[in-house]
């Protein structure tokens, strides 16, 4: 039994890693600023911490009797990017890891699994990324470079640290409860020419390589995405069927751009994201092909 504190474990991914964990019979602690977890009343082996984890405070005492550390803090990137919110994103991510980081002491020997994203290569068209690739220019890629800096410095702390680059999580909820809502109302389509490539990974295959790389004790950079790449426009298909929606009503690149901004331009990038390192180490993916993650999520 392991004693396993998770940082933004009331979002859509903690919650789910949250009960993956207590389920094997470990020990979670949750931190994040929601007031209250629905799992503390319903497992006596689950403490929720309410707290703002960009400011240090009482919640880094939980830090050091941590075996495992599984951070997945940071504020959503689907609000308009103002210039406030920007701050909210990077402080949310880099600050916390940082804090983090800070509270290990000088020889912390435990294992850090710390989030970061694959818009760290920025906009990569056609070409194959792995791991070993390098950062972007843009303001996400930026965030992610960042980001993954402050969780490498636990590696001088005695440390086992992990970067999980996330695609985008397909689940009941997260990014699928924005995209979903407009295929329901009969406006989804593929954003801009639809021939960007749209890096996903189902949400138990997830919490699965999160294990994977716990319990292997694998360390380094690792893509958190679907072996099969596809593109947006395909994705888009795919999406509508699994909803009996239709998907022809695509959104020019310009009016995007024009109504969301940078936002708008981020999310008509492309990047052709494997995850290499994971199936080089022997993990295996349940859902090899996007379809086949949509129609189970969409299954009821």
């Amino acid at each position: 039994m392991k004693t396993i504190l998770i940082t933004g474990a009331s979002g859509f991914v903690g919650s789910h890693l949250s009960r993956y964990l207590l389920d094997k019979g470990h020990v979670v602690t949750g931190v994040g600023t929601s007031l209250e977890h629905k799992l503390s009343s319903s497992n006596e082996r689950f403490t929720w911490v309410s707290a703002d984890t960009t400011q240090p405070g009482d919640w880094q005492a939980h830090v050091p009797g941590a075996d495992i550390i599984v951070n997945l803090a940071g504020r959503s990137i689907f609000k308009p990017w103002t210039k406030t919110y920007k701050q909210a994103i990077y402080d949310s991510r880099v600050l916390t890891t940082r804090h983090l980081v800070a509270a290990m002491g000088d020889e912390w020997s435990g294992h850090l699994l710390s989030t970061s994203a694959v818009g760290f290569y920025g906009d990569r068209g056609d070409t194959l990324v792995s791991e070993t690739d390098p950062c972007g220019r843009d303001f996400l890629a930026g965030v992610c470079r960042d980001w993954e800096a402050a969780a490498s410095d636990a590696s001088q702390k005695d440390a086992r640290v992990s970067i999980m680059r996330f695609g985008v999580v397909l689940g009941k909820g997260g990014a699928l409860s924005v995209m979903g809502a407009a295929f329901k109302s009969f406006i989804g389509g593929p954003l801009g020419s639809g021939r960007q490539w749209f890096p996903w990974i189902h949400i138990d295959d997830l919490t699965e390589a999160v294990w994977f790389l716990i319990s292997g004790g694998h360390a380094g950079h690792f893509n958190f995405s679907g072996p099969h790449p596809i593109r947006q426009k395909t994705f888009s298909k795919a999406l509508g069927k699994a909803l009996n929606r239709p998907s022809f009503m695509p959104a020019p690149a310009f009016m995007v751009k024009t109504v969301m901004g940078e936002l708008g331009a981020s999310l008509l990038q492309s990047q052709k994201a494997q995850p290499d390192r994971l199936t080089e180490l022997g993990f295996e993916f349940r859902y090899q092909e996007a379809a086949d993650a949509l129609a189970d999520i969409y299954k009821s």
